[in-house]
């Protein structure tokens, strides 16, 4: 690890894995090749000094990543240091006991440095693939999560719910490294989210991809509220951030590179969503002005972001998705670099004062 390490914010890196074609070029890598980038990204980021690394769970064709435990299980045997999560498993359509084991399995072939970030999904293709209704959407969620967080206590467990075949003193096995397996809650944006995180005593990751972050301030008040109405020790409740990011030299350099692909990663993801919109450079500049969450820029505009949402949410963690809209390589490896020898030192020594 880098000697800044006094700190204990973590920073990190994490990618949904999606497949575009690079608006540049014209040209789209196939599901193998991405997965391979994915593999090089991680052990860049592990060799860098970097503290996470993140991968996400869709069901397309125009995603490579069905399943972060076996990708995670492939990075862990080329890295040493870096933390391993799902960013993240869509719990409600996710056996609990499945998802426990398989992230367990990766604690003991990463030596303890598993964990889960659990979410909803911001797409719905798996409700049917997995035989489940949408219209179950919460109740499934907060169904699940309360089998996965006994899983983590216990090695055998007696539960009953509505929507899984009841447990009795079953062996869950194999235990992992860490006595706690660590668990998250993905949170987007709304209050019920974040009052259930804390009311589950795990930690909140929010996904701030645009706009003022001020605004995200009432959901971490409200996380760390019900957490302690809960009962939960509030050095439990803890925070982390996860948004967009594109790193150069200059801010300007930053983004001339990035608008291209971030336009034609949100022209795609509008597109799966069944919208048209294209964003316009003006509508770009205004998303990476310095006073908005976009993480584009300098090392010093990007680290001076993270601290600005630092004094807001006193969060302890931050992942960069850096490899989104058909970017080359080389463009993602020059990110994380720049991440973990510019922009990690200044937070690091800002944070641990």
């Amino acid at each position: 690890m880098t000697q800044d390490k006094k700190s204990d914010f973590e920073i990190g890196v994490y990618t949904l894995a999606d497949i575009g074609p690079d608006p540049l070029t014209g040209k789209t890598i196939t599901a193998k090749e991405r997965v391979k980038e994915i593999i090089q990204a991680a052990k860049l980021a592990d060799e860098a000094g970097l503290d996470v690394f993140g991968i996400g769970e869709h069901h397309r064709l125009d995603y490579a990543s069905s399943s972060p435990a076996v990708i995670l299980a492939a990075i862990a045997q080329g890295t040493k240091q870096i933390r391993l999560t799902s960013t993240t498993s869509v719990l409600s359509t996710l056996d609990p006991v499945r998802l426990f084991e398989d992230f367990s399995t990766l604690d003991l072939l990463s030596d303890g440095r598993a964990e889960i970030l659990a979410g909803r999904g911001a797409f719905i293709e798996s409700f049917p693939l997995f035989g489940y209704s949408t219209n179950d959407y919460d109740e499934l969620f907060e169904e699940h999560m309360d089998l996965l967080i006994k899983l983590t206590r216990s090695e055998t467990v007696t539960w009953s719910g509505k929507f899984r075949s009841s447990l009795r003193n079953a062996e869950i096995a194999p235990r992992p490294v860490q006595e706690n397996l660590p668990v998250w809650i993905g949170v987007g944006g709304t209050p019920e989210s974040a009052v259930r995180a804390g009311k589950f005593g795990v930690g909140m990751a929010l996904a701030i991809l645009g706009g003022h972050p001020k605004r995200f301030k009432p959901l971490v008040d409200l996380y760390r509220q019900a957490g302690i109405e809960a009962g939960h020790n509030p050095q439990d409740l803890k925070v982390g951030v996860t948004g967009h990011a594109y790193l150069a030299e200059t801010t300007q350099q930053a983004k001339d590179e990035f608008y291209p692909y971030y336009s034609n990663y949100w022209e795609y993801v509008n597109r799966q969503r069944g919208m048209g919109t294209r964003m316009s450079r003006t509508d770009f500049e205004h998303m990476a002005s310095p006073d908005t969450a976009l993480f584009v820029g300098s090392p010093q505009q990007v680290a001076e972001k993270i601290l600005t949402q630092y004094e807001l949410f006193g969060h302890k963690r931050f992942l960069a998705q850096l490899d989104i809209g058909g970017q080359p390589f080389k463009n993602v490896a020059k990110g994380i670099e720049l991440l973990a020898t510019k922009v990690a030192p200044i937070v690091r020594r800002e944070t641990s004062k």
